[in-house]
């Protein structure tokens, strides 16, 4: 884990900041409502990695949210800006997940190119970009999956 793999990054009025100590996973657009809403955006561009590698440097400055039940995904928010900080992912059998959004990074650049775009069928404007599409809840819970498991056998 050298330093070429370090990122940092913060919310965007800073009061956030964390670190991070391996590559990520996979880099995806999101177009599900609830991304639209929790990014006030047309699409969330996030960042994956395992939580383990994800350091926070002061995690009570964030205050989580889940948009639906079961509440697999939290979502954190700034408390100071009220601007997206971090999502917890805790799926069964898999390890926990850290989701960044992409511009929370100081050298964005560095970042992975986005594999997928996931729930287009929400999009609220067309990507005419080359990078796969998925559409529905089953197909793009089927494409976050694989690029997961992808992720994690490239660091084997």
């Amino acid at each position: 884990m050298g330093s070429q793999q370090n990122r940092s990054g913060r919310c965007s009025c800073g009061s956030v900041q964390f670190d991070t100590t391996d590559r990520p996973l996979f880099r995806a657009y999101c177009h599900c409502s609830i991304c639209q809403r929790y990014n006030g955006a047309a699409y969330a561009d996030v960042t994956v990695f395992r939580a383990k590698s994800v350091a926070v440097v002061d995690e009570s400055k964030i205050s989580f949210k889940a948009y639906q039940q079961p509440p697999i995904v939290q979502r954190g928010t700034c408390i100071q800006c009220g601007k997206p900080a971090l999502e917890k992912i805790r799926l069964s059998l898999m390890p926990k997940l850290i989701v960044i959004p992409s511009g929370n990074f100081a050298d964005k650049e560095r970042l992975p190119t986005p594999s997928m775009h996931i729930f287009y069928d929400k999009r609220v404007q067309d990507m005419k970009d080359g990078i796969k599409k998925y559409e529905g809840y089953l197909a793009s819970q089927i494409g976050f999956s694989l690029a997961l498991i992808k992720g994690m056998m490239s660091r084997s």
